[in-house]
């Protein structure tokens, strides 16, 4: 598949599915188990069909490696999602998340004994300078919610507090999970789409212990307004629409993710993700009118630069600008 489909299925995808995302949260702000189990549901059958055969083909991996993979992955996943039921807004949501390459390079160095250039230092240092300006910013709007009293006003921001820790838990597990599949593909090879099965089969038997709020907000989506899908002309609820369409759109985000890995430089990957999560950002904060003072642009814009020095990005940027303005001159 040419990389241009690649990362079009990306952005589409992504993009899209962060919009769905949103819509369900706004609405029901505690619909995270639902969503991560519907998403959970749909990766894990179609792995079951197409990567497994029904179950026939035997994992290249040994099965005892996943269920500890699962464990990280599946508790990152729902605390992921339950944080956005913590006061945590959306943009905040992804600015944080974007903060993963300080966590992976601290454990990096903890674990790994790694050592870093101090390019990739300055690098993270804008990371977290960029992150700490817009969570401090965003705590002063949480705390100076003119809408509240003093006392229901200190509740929200502690609950807002313990999204900010819920995130920073997720943050620090998903870099440690990262470790983990490092070690493990070095041992056994790279098996992206059966580790992606996997991921999302074995934790299934673990939304039980969520069952009631997961059959809570079944019930809330099914009494929502009656919404008719164009083309199709199908007639339902629109909180599953929205559902059916989250779930969607991060299939097709994941697996367009899973080509460009085939089709691009590790580099590649990094920048389009990048890019993606700004252009998300941006919908996000202009769309639904998410609050974004010029301080939260400033935090955004020192993450994003970070980020792109991390990943050397100018350093490849430019020889491939030097040969694309030497080309109109031979040609």
């Amino acid at each position: 598949m040419h990389p241009a489909v690649a990362v079009g299925l990306v952005f589409g995808g992504c993009c899209s599915n962060v919009v769905f995302l949103e819509l369900l949260a706004r609405q029901f702000p505690g619909c995270g188990n639902i969503v991560t189990f519907s998403q959970f549901l749909f990766i894990a059958v179609e792995g079951f069909i197409f990567e497994t055969n029904f179950g026939r083909k035997k994992p290249a991996i040994p099965i005892r490696y996943y269920f500890t993979m699962v464990a990280m992955f599946f508790t990152v996943s729902v605390v992921n999602n339950y944080a956005l039921n913590l006061n945590i807004a959306m943009p905040l949501h992804m600015i944080f998340r974007s903060g993963s390459l300080i966590a992976s390079m601290a454990l990096g160095i903890i674990i790994l004994k790694k050592r870093y250039s101090v390019s990739k230092y300055t690098s993270i240092a804008l990371v977290s300078v960029g992150i700490f300006t817009c969570t401090f910013m965003s705590a002063k709007q949480v705390a100076s919610d003119s809408g509240l009293n003093e006392e229901d006003g200190l509740q929200v921001f502690l609950w807002w507090l313990l999204g900010i820790a819920a995130l920073t838990f997720a943050l620090l597990m998903s870099a440690r999970m990262g470790i983990f599949q490092e070690t493990l593909y070095k041992q056994f090879g790279k098996h992206s789409k059966e580790a992606l099965f996997y991921n999302h089969a074995l934790p299934l038997p673990g939304f039980l212990l969520l069952a009631p709020n997961i059959y809570h907000h079944a019930v809330l989506f099914s009494q929502s307004e009656l919404f008719q899908v164009p083309v199709i002309g199908l007639t339902l609820p629109i909180m599953w629409f929205y559902l059916l369409m989250n779930v969607i759109t991060q299939y097709v985000c994941i697996r367009g993710v899973f080509i460009l890995t085939t089709e691009c430089t590790s580099l590649t990957v990094t920048l389009v993700v990048t890019l993606r999560k700004f252009v998300s950002l941006i919908f996000s904060i202009l769309y639904f009118h998410n609050p974004f003072t010029a301080w939260h642009w400033l935090g955004t814009t020192f993450v994003f630069m970070g980020t792109l020095m991390y990943t050397e990005v100018w350093n490849s940027l430019g020889p491939f600008l030097a040969r694309w303005r030497k080309r109109p001159k031979e040609e």
